[in-house]
């Protein structure tokens, strides 16, 4: 029996007090919403049609690239208003997953046991028990016992003083079969204090139909979670770094403090790993064997080899490291670089769209861009290569066993011969010969009774 998502996302969100759309906020460097249609892939369905409302065309455009089909409702009167506008066409044999674009930290495993008691011709809710269920949804039991059958569920600004005192909520997502939930929610009736459709009726429908409705208990408070305003937000960061944190060290990693790591996207690590305080992963990144991150470092979208060291305070925007590297502290390497193997850059360093050779050096104060460098190149303090003309970017290479002195300037496009030497200081506007060493220095001069200005 196929499966239909519908994620209902059309809420405007006003306790965020934002001009982004609720959906839209970010949580561990992906929105709200995706994380909702991540955990909804891994159930590999049919079909994902997301209800929009309020910013509906921020939403569609920030998922543009998504296989979704997008549903608009115009006019907001409640959750089952929003499941109706999504019905239409849907097959009556498919089960029908209904998910929040606000909820984004239920598991796929839940969602695969709501969807499970669906196939078997049940309407499945997801609850939950807290310490404090206020302004929740109250599940109504047909015995007192905690596994009696749901006959209800109550809104918590409709509910009555002992209703409100079952500590049984309702997290708003269910999973039911495609044609009773049509049938069900065609019957909706907007009598309540808000004069909305509330989805959560269908379940009195449900039982007057002899629809079996069974609860389907969350394993966490944390994986329910909803986002309304930038306090939840931020909580539900702090339940995603500790899952995330608690994954990595199962899997072998040396957190050295598990509360003080961000991971926007997607780690993966070798052996003997060890990551210290205040790093941020973004993208994908993969860590080799070995590997030491020193905090405050922030790392995107590359590939770091065995035994390489990243001191503190680096930048690393996409590139590939290779193994026994070491970098830092204070380098920032921008896309398009490349490093072979056992390579130093050191304090202070930019590099961009360049490619360094094995046990090659740039240790201090440099800017090395579109340049290819060979193996045991030495490269100075203060060395830039001059790569940019106002119009054009310019390649500069240098070759095996170069030795480039302090304080250089190389105009690109500029070549520098296997095992040649660039004296300290030097202009290289010209390919400087293998083997040479070459120099491009003004003539030093004392100009007798000089003044350094002074201030008007």
């Amino acid at each position: 029996m196929p499966t239909t998502v519908i994620i209902l996302a059309a809420g405007q969100g006003k306790r965020m007090r934002s001009d982004l759309p609720k959906v839209l906020h970010p949580l561990a460097g992906r929105p709200l919403l995706g994380h909702v249609l991540a955990s909804a892939a891994r159930l590999k369905p049919r079909e994902v049609r997301v209800v929009t409302g309020h910013g509906g065309e921020q939403v569609r455009a920030a998922f543009a690239g998504e296989k979704l089909s997008w549903v608009n409702q115009a006019e907001q009167r409640g959750t089952g208003h929003a499941v109706k506008q999504a019905l239409p066409g849907l097959p009556a044999a498919d089960v029908a997953l209904i998910l929040y674009g606000d909820v984004p930290l239920v598991p796929p495993e839940t969602l695969r046991k709501l969807v499970a008691k669906a196939r078997a011709g049940k309407l499945a809710v997801l609850t939950a028990d807290l310490e404090d269920p206020a302004g929740y949804g109250r599940i109504i039991r047909g015995a007192s016992s905690r596994g009696g059958q749901v006959v209800a569920i109550v809104e918590d600004r409709d509910a009555t003083a002992e209703q409100r005192a079952i500590r049984e909520i309702n997290t708003g997502l269910m999973a039911c079969p495609a044609g009773a939930l049509a049938k069900m929610v065609g019957r909706l009736k907007a009598n309540n204090a808000q004069g909305e459709y509330y989805l959560t009726d269908i379940v009195g429908l449900a039982v007057k139909d002899g629809l079996p409705v069974v609860a389907v208990g969350a394993e966490s408070a944390e994986e329910i979670l909803g986002i309304n305003d930038k306090v939840q937000l931020a909580e539900a960061g702090r339940v995603l770094r500790r899952r995330t944190a608690r994954a990595l060290m199962e899997a072998g990693v040396t957190l050295v403090d598990p509360e003080r790591i961000d991971v926007h996207g997607t780690l993966t690590c070798g052996r003997d790993v060890v990551i210290h305080p205040n790093v941020l992963f973004e993208g994908t990144v993969h860590l080799g064997d070995g590997v030491l991150v020193e905090a405050f470092s922030r790392v995107r979208d590359a590939n770091v080899g065995a035994g390489t060291i990243i001191h503190s305070h680096c930048v690393i925007e996409a590139g590939e490291i290779g193994a026994s590297c070491e970098i830092g502290p204070y380098a920032r390497m921008r896309p398009g670089v490349e490093l072979k193997g056992d390579v130093k850059l050191g304090n202070f360093v930019e590099i961009k769209k360049s490619v360094i050779g094995l046990h090659s050096k740039v240790n201090h104060l440099t800017y090395i861009g579109d340049a290819t460098i060979g193996e045991k190149v030495n490269v100075g303090a203060g060395t830039i290569t001059c790569n940019y003309d106002g119009a054009n970017k310019h390649r500069t290479v240098i070759g095996d066993g170069a030795f480039i002195g302090s304080g250089v300037e190389l105009v690109a496009p500029v070549e520098v011969g296997a095992g040649a030497t660039i004296g300290a200081g030097s202009t290289i506007t010209k390919d400087a010969p293998p083997g040479a060493l070459t120099l491009s220095r003004g003539k030093q001069a004392t100009i007798p009774g000089w003044k350094r200005p002074t201030k008007k």
